[in-house]
């Protein structure tokens, strides 16, 4: 479902990045990547030479003991960690790695739990170098944009990113959106209804602000649209499924 994120929204920086996920798969009892797997890897590094790896999880299948599978899943982190390294690809300051061993959700296919999942960061466009190339129908997600728990309420750190779209609404304004809220973590929906919520508040900012309301909407969509499914294996994918997104309506 990522395929729809076609651009994405960031603050006032000139530059600003987005974080994604890589996942390496390896053979049973092996901690070396996999050689279809390690084919996918070396195209990846190729592609992604400004990338900075900010985690590096390592998982196993059911088969052993918790003792010997955390073991081989950090060994199969510290596999991933020397290709990256021997590549040159850059590594977080602040770079996280674990080995989880066999404790995840698994798949009832048992190769799709041996793995090393790569979390990433790089640098996106300013959206508003990309605002001409928007047609109806695209979404846009609003990256950085966080509320409190439970709530529609922003956080202050989260202000430049309503601003950043102010701005942009102001200097198109023939563009129309709908503003689209989605969850996570909740498989039987949004009791709540706090994605309606949290839609409502970025379409109320817009309007307070001088944006004619006929040219915003916003729906909530609960956790009917997830980009992981749910629920999801950890809290990157939580933070994915948890996103306020902007559909275009129009932009002649």
């Amino acid at each position: 479902m990522r395929k729809f994120l076609l651009l994405l929204l960031t603050g006032f920086m000139s530059k600003s990045f987005s974080q994604e996920k890589f996942t390496v798969y390896f053979d049973s009892a092996i901690h070396q990547v996999a050689i279809g797997s390690n084919e996918k890897l070396t195209k990846w590094m190729s592609e992604n030479k400004n990338a900075e790896v900010l985690k590096i999880y390592g998982y196993c299948d059911s088969i052993g003991s918790n003792g010997y599978n955390d073991k081989l899943a950090l060994r199969r982190v510290n596999s991933v960690l020397k290709t990256l390294r021997a590549n040159a690809i850059g590594l977080s300051d602040k770079l996280e790695t674990k080995g989880f061993g066999k404790r995840l959700e698994q798949s009832e296919v048992l190769a799709d739990n041996r793995k090393v999942e790569i979390y990433f960061q790089t640098k996106e466009e300013k959206l508003s170098s990309k605002i001409a190339q928007v047609k109806v129908g695209d979404k846009l997600r609003l990256m950085n944009l966080n509320f409190y728990g439970r709530s529609g309420v922003v956080l202050p750190k989260s202000v430049p990113v309503l601003a950043e779209l102010l701005q942009i609404m102001r200097q198109t304004p023939k563009l129309k959106i709908q503003i689209q809220g989605h969850i996570c973590c909740q498989p039987q929906g949004d009791v709540e209804d706090i994605s309606t919520l949290r839609s409502k508040t970025v379409y109320n900012y817009l309007a307070k602000n001088g944006i004619d309301t006929n040219r915003l909407s916003y729906k909530g969509f609960g956790s009917s649209m997830p980009l992981y499914p749910i629920p999801e294996q950890n809290d990157f994918e939580r933070e994915e499924n948890r996103r306020v997104e902007i559909q275009i309506v129009e932009n002649q």
